[in-house]
C-alpha cells in the first residue's frame, strides 16, 4: 500500500539516538553509528521522531510499505526489544475504598497517553472513555470521583504534542466497541484541538457513540454548556 511513513536521511544523522528514543513504537534502530528505520510494519507514521531531530535528519514521504502493524509492535515490545515502555498495557483495580473515596485514585488502566496507548489494547472492549486536556486533573479538584470513576482515560495537548489525534482516535472507534465518550477540556482556546478530533474521529471512523464535551475553567470551575 501507498503510505506516509518516515525517510531517514544517513548523511544528515549525526547519530544522537534522540529520535529512537523518541519513537514508541521502536521502529527506529542505531546500525554503525546511524538511525535506521527496522521495518516498514512497525511505523506508524504519526512522527514523534521528527522534532526530536536536531539535524533535520527525519521527514515524512509517501511510498510503497507495509501497513502499521500494532500487533506486531506490541509482540515486540513485551519480548522487550525497543519502544516506550510506558506503552505496556496494564489494568489495575480502581475501586474506591470505603471512607477514602475522596483520595483513592480512579485510574483503572495504563497507558493514558493518547500517543501511546496500542488500539487494540483489551481495556478499550466496551469501554465508557474519558479524553482529557493534560490540564484538567490540575485545575479541577474532583477530576478522579467524577469523571475518571469508570471511565477509561485518555490525555493529551493538542497544542504540545503538534499532532492530530483524530487519526489514532478513530482508530480506536472502529476496532472497538466504545460505549461512550465524555471529552474533558480546559476553556482555553488551543483546548478545542481535542475536542475537534474527537469530532473529526466519530466522523471518519463512521461510528454512532454518545458524546458528551465538559468544559473546566482556568479557575477549576464547570462552565455551563
Amino acid at each position: 500500500m501507498i503510505r506516509k511513513i518516515i525517510q531517514i536521511d544517513k548523511e544528515k544523522c549525526n547519530g544522537c539516538g534522540a529520535c529512537a528514543r523518541a519513537c514508541h513504537e521502536g521502529a527506529i534502530g542505531m546500525e554503525n553509528g546511524k538511525a535506521v528505520l527496522l521495518r516498514d510494519d512497525y511505523c506508524d507514521g504519526l512522527g514523534d521522531c521528527l522534532p526530536t531531530c536536531p539535524t533535520g535528519a527525519i521527514s515524512f514521504v509517501e511510498r510503497e510499505a507495509a501497513p502499521y502493524d500494532e500487533a506486531a509492535v506490541a509482540r515486540r515490545m513485551q519480548q522487550g526489544h525497543g519502544g516506550c515502555p510506558g506503552q505496556k498495557t496494564h489494568r489495575m483495580n480502581s475501586a474506591m475504598p470505603v471512607g477514602q473515596q475522596d483520595r483513592a485514585s480512579c485510574l483503572g488502566q495504563w497507558p493514558v497517553q493518547i500517543k501511546l496507548v496500542p488500539v487494540n489494547a483489551p481495556f478499550f472492549n466496551g469501554a465508557h472513555l474519558l479524553i482529557a486536556a493534560d490540564c484538567t486533573a490540575f485545575a479541577y479538584a474532583r477530576m478522579h470521583q467524577e469523571f475518571m470513576h469508570g471511565r477509561v482515560t485518555l490525555i493529551g495537548c493538542p497544542k504540545l504534542d503538534g499532532i492530530d489525534y483524530s487519526e489514532k482516535l478513530a482508530a480506536i472507534l472502529r476496532e472497538n466497541d466504545i460505549a461512550s465518550i465524555t471529552v474533558v477540556r480546559m476553556e482555553v482556546p488551543c483546548c478545542g484541538g481535542l475536542s475537534n478530533a474527537v469530532q473529526k474521529a466519530l466522523m471518519n471512523s463512521g461510528r454512532a457513540v454518545e458524546c458528551r464535551v465538559v468544559t473546566i475553567s482556568i479557575d477549576g470551575r464547570i462552565l455551563p454548556q
